[in-house]
């Protein structure tokens, strides 16, 4: 397998007789890594490959405008939580179901896919991270489940470190109160 090498795939990319080899090469090295992020927004199997394929499609679309300031990967997550919002949007307002509202929906979505082999353990674990508001969700998701850096969230979402480590802070009580309230 080849070394990745951020630069070289960036200048590869830049490149039309290498942009193919390099964009592939960036699908095998952030294609797993964005499916879990995103399923960890939707929930759901089939949603989240839908929606890696619309991530990598965009990617792929725009490469042209890819100026290089932040990391690639970065640039990938921004679509791929774009993507994963715009989604969320339209299944809230499917179900009649307001942004400030729980997307419950979601869980139940969860609880009939097929590739769910959680315990009800997990599926309450799920239940209380789709309690919290959006961002919350998403800045916890990627704090405690990817050990990102505050620096690089920040990147991806647009929102200062002081801001997200606070929202991360009241994420995880909320979780924390979630899960012990019934026990």
């Amino acid at each position: 397998m080849q070394r990745y090498i951020e630069d070289e795939i960036v200048a590869q990319l830049r490149n039309p007789d290498e942009q193919r080899d390099a964009f592939a090469q960036v699908v095998n090295v952030y294609g797993e890594k964005l499916y879990w992020q995103i399923r960890k927004m939707v929930l759901n199997h089939d949603d989240a490959n839908d929606l890696l394929q619309n991530t990598f499609l965009k990617a792929w679309t725009n490469i042209d405008y890819f100026r290089g300031e932040a990391k690639l990967s970065t640039w990938l997550y921004k679509i791929a939580v774009n993507e994963c919002i715009t989604f969320l949007n339209r299944q809230r307002s499917m179900h009649h179901v307001s942004v400030d509202d729980t997307d419950l929906f979601l869980l139940e979505r969860l609880k009939g896919d097929d590739y769910f082999d959680g315990d009800g353990a997990q599926a309450k674990l799920q239940q209380a991270i789709l309690m919290l508001p959006e961002k919350q969700r998403l800045v916890f998701n990627m704090k405690y489940f990817d050990d990102m850096k505050y620096e690089e969230i920040s990147e991806i979402v647009g929102t200062s470190v002081g801001a997200l480590k606070a929202s991360y802070h009241h994420a995880v009580k909320k979780v924390e109160e979630f899960l012990t309230r019934d026990s």
